[in-house]
């Protein structure tokens, strides 16, 4: 048993993120699953939605949320359904979702440590180098 993935976002934002992170390693580590929650959807059936998938990717071991965007529609939806086997990591970027996929056999709080390590990790602020 592993850890479910849940890629809640705005828009296409999740499914292209998972997509590309699939051709970056190769395959699908952990059991996923990509859902969108537009801004002007109607959030009790995204919620019921969400509810759905998260019961479906709990094989016992929980569910690690990734969400665009903390205090956006995905990330307060993800927040109403949190329990002790579920934990939500907003921000979420390519870096963030290839490291988590590289450690599919993680604790799920384990597994939450190596997104926000991932995603912190993948942010780089690079300058031109001066000539002398």
């Amino acid at each position: 048993m592993t850890v479910g993935l849940l890629i809640l976002t705005h828009n296409n934002i999740g499914e292209t993120l998972y997509k590309t992170a699939i051709a970056v390693i190769g395959n699908a580590t952990l059991p996923t699953q990509v859902l969108v929650a537009c801004m002007d959807c109607n959030t009790d059936e995204t919620l019921e939605q969400v509810r759905r998938s998260l019961q479906k990717l709990n094989s016992g071991e929980g569910v690690l949320i990734l969400t665009d965007m903390y205090g956006a529609t995905p990330s307060n939806i993800a927040s109403e359904l949190l329990n002790p086997e579920r934990v939500l990591v907003s921000g979420v970027n390519l870096p963030m979702l290839v490291r988590v996929m590289n450690y599919p056999n993680l604790k799920l709080n384990d597994l939450a440590e190596k997104a926000i390590s991932g995603g912190q990790d993948g942010i780089l602020a690079l300058t031109a180098k001066g000539t002398e």
